[in-house]
């Protein structure tokens, strides 16, 4: 992954955590010595938050009288800055709806630059698993404050399972190519 962005994205925050393992070992990904580390975080940060809550003050009274409908949206980017540093972007959308009014919307984009030394076949799960998996509870926290700020209580984000999530895109790339293949070949037959 030279030049090339890598993307995954979910609207189910409630699946069950991630347990993976990295295999760490000299790749030739970066020029770092065979004792570096597989995996260091640079810097971590805020790359766009946005909250909007568009019907208060009424909103307030509705949410008393009826439960809100909260749907989340996880996408992650990765996106190589020099090998072997990476941006890695953990996208978080949450819209909490009483009805068709919208209470808020939080769109949330919170970043971290990582220095990534595993071997080739290892470097996009570790990018799109392990380093949003260590992004996740910072950008849980801000979430929360925000809400909280935003008049409303606290919107606390269940683990998310990006090890799954990966192996879901994989499936559905592979799926994808599939037929494309048995296409070409009835075009040549």
């Amino acid at each position: 992954m030279t030049d090339e962005k890598e993307s995954m994205a979910s609207d189910n925050s409630a699946a069950s955590p991630a347990n993976t393992d990295v295999e760490t070992a000299p790749s030739g990904v970066g020029d770092t010595p065979e004792n570096a580390p597989a995996l260091a975080i640079n810097a971590q940060y805020i790359k766009d938050l946005s909250f909007e809550a568009p019907a208060t003050p009424r909103i307030f009274k509705e949410l008393q009288n009826q439960p809100p409908n909260i749907s989340v949206h996880v996408d992650v980017k990765a996106e190589n800055i020099a090998p072997p540093a990476y941006e890695v972007i953990l996208s978080i959308k949450a819209e909490c709806k009483i009805a068709e009014a919208s209470a808020f919307i939080l769109e949330l984009s919170y970043g971290g630059v990582f220095t990534v030394n595993v071997q080739e076949q290892h470097l996009r799960p570790v990018l799109l698993i392990e380093c949003p998996r260590l992004l996740f509870p910072f950008a849980r926290q801000i979430i929360a404050m925000t809400t909280v700020n935003g008049g409303f209580l606290p919107l606390m984000l269940g683990p998310v399972d990006f090890a799954g999530l990966y192996q879901k895109q994989v499936q559905e790339q592979q799926a994808a190519a599939a037929p494309a293949v048995e296409d070409n070949d009835a075009k040549l037959v």
